[in-house]
């Protein structure tokens, strides 16, 4: 593994943003590493505001993305550990994943299913069952410690 990868990382989780990015969630993730989107952006411009920080951006296709730009699913692997990327809740989590990263639901969850953790940032654009809009950071440290934190809007 190259010193580049072996790096603590700050990764800005979002999803459910539905043409609506808001200036607050700009800011607040000005310092990201990088960025993951977890679908549901709906207009591929909505994110062109995100080019400004300049941080690398891996997006999944969501269930209201009609122009198929991007997978439905993605692994990325950083500092040692593998995260899976996708809109929908998982049926099921491969045991060889760190976490599996999803979107849909509209509210934050942390749940730990068959060894692997699942976890959602919430959405952007609004809450269901009274949850406040949110998106998360994961954090890397260079020795593969991670950590996963909702902020809310």
């Amino acid at each position: 593994m190259s010193a580049e990868a072996s790096r603590p990382l700050a990764i800005a989780v979002l999803s459910d943003t539905h043409n609506h990015l808001p200036d607050p969630v700009v800011d607040g993730i000005a310092s990201a590493d990088e960025i993951w989107h977890l679908g549901d952006v709906c207009r591929p411009d909505t994110l062109r505001v995100l080019e400004s920080i300049g941080s690398p951006r891996y997006i999944v296709q969501g269930n209201c993305d009609p122009y198929f730009h991007w997978q439905s699913k993605l692994r990325l692997e950083r500092n040692g550990k593998i995260f899976q990327l996708q809109h929908l809740p998982p049926r099921e989590a491969s045991n060889d994943l760190t976490a599996l990263l999803f979107g849909h639901l509209h509210y934050p969850v942390r749940q730990w299913i068959d060894g692997v953790w699942t976890l959602n940032p919430g959405a952007i654009t609004g809450p269901r069952n009274q949850t406040p809009s949110s998106f998360a950071w994961l954090r890397i440290a260079a020795n593969g410690d991670w950590n996963w934190d909702v902020e809310t809007l």
